[in-house]
């Protein structure tokens, strides 16, 4: 039993490290969270419940979609900046 509650300490520590980089993640997150605890009384039946994950569920796509892609372009752009004194010549035909 204490093993498994170190393990689930790690992970936790694991991701809030990972949610610090990412804290446009962690925003959205924190939205999924008051809708499951019903912070703001927003949703009075479980449909309106429902509702209100599936959106916020998709915007935790979006944004993480986003963080992909702008670290996708930041890693092509290092990999490319080192060849830009590099000129590829070829012969006329």
């Amino acid at each position: 039993m204490l093993n498994k509650s170190v393990e689930t300490s790690e992970r936790i520590e694991r991701l809030v490290e990972k949610l610090g980089d990412h804290p446009e993640v962690l925003e959205q997150l924190e939205r999924i969270l008051q809708v499951v605890e019903n912070e703001t009384g927003e949703a009075l039946t479980a449909d309106e419940a429902e509702e209100l994950l599936v959106l916020e569920m998709r915007r935790l796509g979006q944004v993480a979609l986003r963080g992909w892609a702008d670290k996708k372009q930041a890693r092509l752009e290092a990999k490319y900046e080192g060849r830009r004194g590099i000129v590829k010549r070829e012969k006329k035909r």
